[in-house]
């Protein structure tokens, strides 16, 4: 038997919203949840590359085939996507923490220190080399939340290779160790 819910919203009684954490409060939170490293990567109007390290990444629906990345809104790569309507998404592998720090740190010519060409259908650019999985999108639909833009991708072209991926938590990089899967130790 469920008991019910109590009823915080009394008749004659306001309400408080809780206060919002810190910026730190919120940082450490999720820098607490390891996750995947991924470089998004997308083509401005004068046609030159644009990319940036991401490890907000989440599948949204199997069909049609849809992701989400989530983006600072003053972004250069997010501006290439707002005005191409597709991006590319590359999954590091294990080997690539230097491509993933090239990406998250203002270098000026980032697409200059890594090889890169074209994808086949959409070409935006691919990371072939420093990418175990790639995915190629164009734009279904953005959300402006805060200071980011949530952007939804249909994938429109896959490239799937055998390797272990780049993790990223608790302010550090780490990998799988093969022989340790299904388990998932890391290093």
């Amino acid at each position: 038997m469920s008991r019910p819910v109590p009823d915080r919203a009394k008749p004659g009684r306001a309400t408080r919203p809780a206060p919002a954490v810190t910026e730190i409060e919120h940082r450490a939170l999720m820098s607490a949840f390891p996750t995947g490293v991924a470089v998004i990567t997308a083509l401005d109007e004068e046609d030159r590359p644009h990319g940036l390290t991401c490890t907000s990444l989440a599948s949204v629906t199997l069909s049609p085939p849809t992701l989400l990345v989530c983006l600072d809104t003053r972004s250069g790569t997010l501006g290439a996507i707002r005005h191409g309507g597709q991006f590319a998404v590359n999954l590091l592998h294990s080997r690539s923490q230097r491509v993933a720090e090239i990406f998250s740190t203002p270098v000026p010519d980032r697409f200059g220190q890594v090889r890169w060409h074209r994808s086949t259908r959409l070409g935006v650019p691919w990371l072939v080399e420093d990418a175990f999985a790639l995915a190629a999108c164009t734009v279904s639909g953005s959300v402006l939340v805060g200071d980011h833009e949530v952007v939804f991708g249909e994938v429109r072209e896959i490239m799937v290779g055998d390797d272990v991926p780049l993790l990223y938590g608790m302010r550090r990089f780490a990998t799988w160790l093969p022989d340790s899967l299904p388990g998932c130790t890391v290093s």
